[in-house]
């Protein structure tokens, strides 16, 4: 299964000194709005998004049909195929994307532990 590109989207605090502190590690800013309150930070293939006020935990965020510079990929899994697999293995979504449709769609699970995990595709 193909997941596509993936990131930590982090709810912060404070977003600018989010947007310091991970500068100092290297990362630059690729995406986002600062304005909005959002930014997707990048240090080579890892990625970083920084959301201020938008949800409560972090989330690990996988883009299937991106790579991590955000470009269309020739061959990946469609996100229905994903969430097909998934809940043939006997995971129940949090939040499904409509099986009939095509193009754009998300899949919310949630892992043993709590955390969210989001299968955000956005071609």
């Amino acid at each position: 299964m193909k997941l596509g590109a993936f990131s930590i989207s982090l709810s912060v605090k404070d977003i600018k000194a989010s947007k310091v502190f991970y500068e100092k590690l290297g990362f630059e800013v690729f995406a986002g709005d600062l304005g909005k309150n959002y930014l997707i930070m990048k240090n080579g293939n890892a990625l970083i998004g920084l959301f201020q006020g938008m949800f409560e935990q972090n989330i690990l965020t996988f883009n299937p049909g991106w790579d991590e510079n955000a470009n269309t990929l020739k061959d990946f899994d469609d996100v229905r195929k994903i969430q097909e697999h998934v809940k043939k293995a006997g995971i129940v979504p949090e939040q499904e994307v409509d099986e009939s449709g095509s193009g754009p769609g998300s899949v919310v699970l949630i892992d043993p532990d709590g955390n969210p995990v989001l299968i955000d595709q956005h071609v």
